[in-house]
């Protein structure tokens, strides 16, 4: 019995309200509430290109004109400055480098690299 007494608690001892103002020590904690559920952002939307499927004849003219002017050349460069497919920008610069208007530096897997001619540049 001795041992019983031992293991309980001593009863509990309620605080007495101050004299001064309002009771702090019954107004409940706020705990917070439910946070709002984080929304997943839609990621950044990129502009669909609308590039040409086809040489048109300003498109074909200015492939030509300009492309053998650039110092660099590849097919991605050719499809985003003339607004061509990138398949039809590569089409095109084989028929560029076969006619000698270009140079082939690395063909390597998909990335084929060009430079202008210095041959046809000079005269």
């Amino acid at each position: 019995n001795e041992y019983k007494s031992y293991l309980s608690m001593p009863p509990k001892k309620q605080e007495k309200p101050s004299k001064g103002g309002k009771d702090k020590a019954m107004k409940p904690k706020s705990g917070g509430g439910k946070a709002k559920k984080k929304k997943w952002s839609k990621g950044k939307t990129r502009d669909k290109l609308n590039n040409a499927p086809l040489f048109d004849k300003s498109t074909y003219a200015k492939l030509y004109d300009e492309v053998p002017k650039y110092k660099l050349i590849t097919p991605s460069i050719v499809s985003e400055r003339l607004k061509v497919r990138g398949s039809l920008a590569r089409f095109g610069l084989e028929e560029l480098q076969k006619k000698g208007l270009i140079k082939l530096i690395d063909k390597h897997g998909s990335q084929v690299i060009y430079t202008r001619n210095a041959n046809a540049e000079d005269s």
